[in-house]
């Protein structure tokens, strides 16, 4: 179907054809083209990530860990130029680590502050 030539674009507002022969991006979730190669993750990136987890979940004492970890791993995985991927499960480890250990320090504070109180209330109503 053509349009009447009072209603079809100028040429200036048509958009721009790719030249002939030029590579089309892969559709999505297509395999990479031959040539190319799959990024393997960090083998501590998982690791990071189940830390992260474990320690919001089951026990905060792991989360200093997860942090600690996951700093080094993002730091590997920056510094390999592409060698490794895994980038987003190690920081969301993590960001878990410092949530946590972040909480873990601020109820540490609450119960030292808490004993403090108690004491000073014993001492001064003793006679």
């Amino acid at each position: 179907m053509t349009q009447p030539p009072e209603q079809q674009p100028e040429p200036s507002q048509q958009p721009p054809q790719p030249p002939y022969g030029t590579p089309q991006p892969p559709p999505y979730g297509a395999p990479p083209p031959y040539g190319y190669a799959m990024q393997a993750d960090h083998p501590q990136a998982t690791t990071v990530l189940i830390l992260g987890i474990v320690s919001i979940v089951v026990c905060g004492l792991v989360g200093p860990f997860a942090w600690v970890m996951g700093n080094r791993v993002v730091g590997e995985i920056d510094a390999s130029g592409g060698q490794y991927g895994g980038r987003s499960s190690a920081n969301a480890g993590r960001i878990i680590g410092m949530i946590v250990t972040i909480l873990l320090g601020l109820s540490l504070l609450f119960v030292v502050a808490v004993v403090i109180i108690a004491v000073i209330g014993v001492s001064t109503s003793s006679p």
